[in-house]
This record gives C-alpha cells, structure tokens and sequence, in this order.
C-alpha cells in the first residue's frame, strides 16, 4: 500500500476517473459520498467510503484522519449566483485545508481547480474556482498544496460536453462561443496522469498550474469541426449561435431556474465565459517540475469518449 488519499468528488466524472486510477496504483482511498449506497460504477473498486457531506467538519475530519494526502475533486458547475458556487468550491476547500494544516504529519493537499480561475471576472463560478485557491493559499505555510487548472475535460462517463459531441458526430456542430476563439482541452485520463506524477513527485509548488493536451496555441472551433469530419468522413454542417439568442434562452433559463428551484447550465454568466476569446492553457510551468506528458490527442480522445472503432 503506497498511501492514503482522501478524495472529495469521486461519484463525478473527474473524481471517480482519479479514483479508480489510485487503486490500480496502489493507494488506498478514502472517499466521501452523500448516499448511504456505494456509486454503481466504482463498487468493483475497494474504495473506504465516508457517508456524509462537505458542510460537516466532524465527517471531514474522519475523511482527513491519517491521510498522506488530501485530493479535493468535488465542484459545483451549474447554479446561478456566488451563493450557489461558494460552499463547495470556497468553503469546502477551506474547511478541508483547515483540517489538514491541523494534522501531524501535514497531508499534502491537491485541489483541481479549473482554468475559469484565471479568469474570476467572468462568472459566480469563476470567480469561487479562484477563491477556493486563495483560500488555500492562506491555510497556513505549513501547508504544502498544489491546484490544478484543467481546461474543459472529456472523456467515458462526462455529461457536460457529450451532448455537444454526439451532436457533431452526427453531423451538425451548432457553435456556442465566438468562431475566432481559441481554447484547450484535455482527455481525463490525461488529468488524471497529472495528479499521479504529482503524488509521485512529491512536489509542492504552492501555487495553480494550467494543464492541457499539449496541442499548440489550443483549438478553433474549426479545427475541432475537422476532427469529427475526419471520424465521420463526411462534412460537418457548422453555425455560430447568435450571442443574442444564447442570452435570450440564458435569461429564460434564470427566469425558470428562480421559479422551478433548479441550477441551469446556461445562464448569463455561463455566456460570457463561452464568449470569452481565450480558454489557451500553457502547459510548461507544470512540466517543468512534473514529470507528465500528455499522451492522448484530440482524434484519440473523441474516439475513447464516443465508443468509436478503429481507436489507436
């Protein structure tokens, strides 16, 4: 056994990839969940679970307990103001860093952020992604800790961006962000490849890194679009959706959202981060201290994520 991690967010998409790849690799996991019953698609693995939720610090002390280190997964995406963003993504990065500086031995901390940090002006999530890294900054220098900063993440198991890739599989790839915007991506066995080079470097930085695919200056959207022209072997019908006609279902969205009770995807907020021209990450300050390279291309990836043949 090489050690244990407790690991906030292991039901998601992100958390349950990192799960699985820490027990293959030999570390014990300690993972939180709400439900009393074990997530379906790890109950193959021999995960140590916590029943309970990130607002009890009794349940996170029992979640920290002799950890060597602390991996906080758990993200909130969708909601409307900074109150819906900032238990989880602020107040739980606290908490859970409050606990750790308070161990002997210190765990190590690694928090996956998001490249929305860098860009806290945007949106109520971006502007929690890059409090909920200040606040472990300010944890106490005790404290050795490392965030992430992925870009958009895809892969088996995501329900954000399939949608959009089913779409442009099928042969239309309606455009949500501005036609000359340029942004990375990164498959999640990528990310996760990252945090176990972390965990095997035993390097503490202190501060964000960005991490990407690698592929130079990001994608445009028509590079993307040429992608899937290439898996399909057939045009790609592409149009760019109106800024005007993402705000209009955005505000209905809000309208809805403050009456049905429910946390939209699309919201102002999330319109302006699509319409942001420059999502590009830089890679090299990461491995420059890692040793990570990222293995798996754009082509590759959308063939692992959408079950296609013919996968390299």
């Amino acid at each position: 056994m090489r050690g244990v991690v407790a690991l906030t967010g292991a039901t998601g998409f992100i958390g349950s990839a990192l799960a699985r790849r820490l027990i293959t690799e030999g570390w014990r996991v300690r993972a939180l969940r709400r439900s009393p019953t074990p997530s379906r698609h790890l109950a193959a693995f021999s995960l140590e679970w916590v029943q309970g939720t990130l607002e009890d610090r009794d349940c996170l002390e029992g979640l920290v307990g002799d950890s060597d280190v602390v991996i906080h997964c758990a993200g909130v995406l969708r909601g409307m103001t900074e109150a819906d963003f900032y238990p989880v993504n602020v107040e739980a990065v606290s908490r859970l860093a409050a606990i750790a500086a308070s161990r002997h031995p210190i765990p190590r901390f690694l928090l996956i952020s998001s490249l929305a940090a860098r860009e806290p002006a945007l949106s109520p999530y971006a502007a929690s992604k890059r409090m909920g890294e200040i606040a472990l900054a300010t944890a106490g220098d005790r404290l050795q800790w490392t965030a992430l900063r992925p870009p958009a993440v895809y892969g088996p198991g995501d329900r954000e961006l399939l949608p959009l890739l089913r779409l442009m599989l099928h042969g239309i790839a309606p455009i949500p962000g501005r036609i000359d915007a340029r942004f990375s991506l990164i498959y999640v066995d990528d990310l996760t490849e990252a945090a176990m080079r972390w965990l095997d470097g035993k390097v503490c930085e202190r501060r964000a890194f960005e991490l990407d695919d690698g592929h130079p200056q990001g994608y445009s959207w028509h590079e993307v679009i040429e992608t899937f022209e290439r898996l399909r072997g057939k045009w790609v019908i592409r149009f760019e959706i109106p800024e005007s006609l993402l705000n209009l279902i955005a505000g209905l969205n809000k309208t809805a959202a403050s009456v049905l009770r429910y946390a939209p995807m699309l919201t102002p907020a999330k319109v302006r981060e699509l319409r942001h021209p420059n999502w590009v990450c830089d890679n090299a300050p990461f491995r420059r201290v890692i040793d990570w390279t990222p293995r798996v291309h754009l082509e590759e990836g959308l063939r692992l994520t959408l079950g296609l043949q013919g996968t390299e």
